[in-house]
């Protein structure tokens, strides 16, 4: 049986954004409830909220997007639409990729650009071409469990720093 044709989510971008969190693709939660890292066990939200020092767990979508904004982050993913089973990164098949180069006319401001993982960071070297600062940071995909929260988190906060 073939997998079912999935398409993304639109960007959460605006003109003031400074950085642009690339995730691969959504889950199957995520693309459920038309929010970006959906699945509770995600620790993207939780990382976020204490990088930025508010409680975004707690808030609900539309607050936690507020605030992501007003710091200058955006989010997006590198995949437009995929085939895939299930949500794991590795079960994507026949990527159509989001183009990354219309960034610098919807986003003026943005300078660094940080990949959620490393099936997000396959695009590397096209965002170093378009002038972009790129860097690597760990998943924060329940799936990605070799690195402590900490660990992790202290990845996002010097990636993220103003």
């Amino acid at each position: 049986m073939e997998a079912e044709r999935l398409q993304g989510l639109p960007p959460i971008i605006d003109a003031q954004a400074r950085v642009l969190i690339l995730g691969s693709f959504p889950s199957a939660a995520s693309l459920a409830a038309q929010q970006y890292y959906a699945h509770p066990q995600n620790q993207f939200w939780r990382i976020l909220g204490e990088v930025l020092g508010q409680p975004l767990q707690q808030m609900d979508y539309a607050a936690r997007i507020a605030a992501v904004q007003a710091a200058g982050i955006a989010i997006w993913d590198v995949f437009a639409s995929c085939s895939r089973d299930g949500s794991l990164d590795t079960a994507i098949r026949d990527a159509v990729p989001n183009p990354l180069a219309k960034l610098q006319e919807s986003a003026p401001t943005l300078r660094r650009i940080c990949f959620n993982g490393r099936m997000a960071a396959r695009r590397i070297r096209e965002v170093e071409a378009l002038g972009f600062e790129a860097l690597v940071l760990p998943s924060t995909s329940p799936a990605h469990a070799g690195m402590s929260f900490e660990e992790k988190l202290a990845r996002w906060r010097e990636a993220l720093r103003p």
